[in-house]
This record gives structure tokens, sequence and C-alpha cells, in this order.
């Protein structure tokens, strides 16, 4: 049984699989909106989140911890300079995830994940 077992393994050894999370993560507050399989976005969403969390109090402390989790330090930067005061008043929710349909190739489900405002 699968109880309190929480996050998806994408069918990835976990090294690929965070490297995976930490590239979809960049990209996304990079563009601010990618399309992607509905489960690298249901897997990714979270992740976003607690990054746009830390970006919403401006620290050494939580920069060190944003700089952790991405790969592009002008992404740390845009994060706590316009992502983080865009969303300083809204208490989450800060991306949605919209369903594109089916993938020609494999039939796998698309999907748009995007900062909401």
């Amino acid at each position: 049984m699968r109880h309190a077992v929480a996050g998806w393994k994408l069918n990835r050894p976990t090294g690929h699989r965070l490297a995976l999370y930490r590239n979809l993560a960049t990209d996304l507050l990079r563009y601010e909106h990618i399309t992607t399989t509905f489960a690298k976005a249901k897997a990714v969403q979270p992740i976003v989140e607690k990054l746009i969390t830390l970006g919403k109090t401006d620290s050494v402390h939580h920069r060190r911890l944003a700089a952790a989790r991405l790969y592009d330090r002008k992404i740390v930067q845009k994060l706590f300079d316009v992502i983080g005061p865009r969303f300083a008043d809204r208490a989450g929710g800060y991306t949605r995830i919209i369903r594109l349909g089916r993938r020609l190739g494999d039939a796998a489900e698309m999907a748009r994940i995007e900062l909401v405002e």
C-alpha cells in the first residue's frame, strides 16, 4: 500500500528526477510559463510554490536556499527582485496548470504550467 508516500517517481532514477525538477523549476521562473506533460507539471508545482514563498522575503538565508534549488543565479536574482514582490500580497496559489490535450506522438497528456498574475 502507498499510504503517506508523497511525490512522483516519473520512471527515473533519483538523480535524474531531481535534475529534471531543478530544470523545470528554473525554466518556469525564467519564462513564467512552460509546456510539459501533466505529470511533470503536477510534480514541479509544489517546488515552484515553495521557491516563490522564499522569494517573498529577501534575506541571505533565503537567497542561498533558492540558489541551492535552481541552476541559474540570474533566476535567483529575478525570483527575489521581480517575482517575490509581485506575489507579496498573495497567500499562496502562485501557479496554475492548464490541460492542453494529448500529444500526437505518444498520447501523453500535455499541460501548461504558468505563474498566475
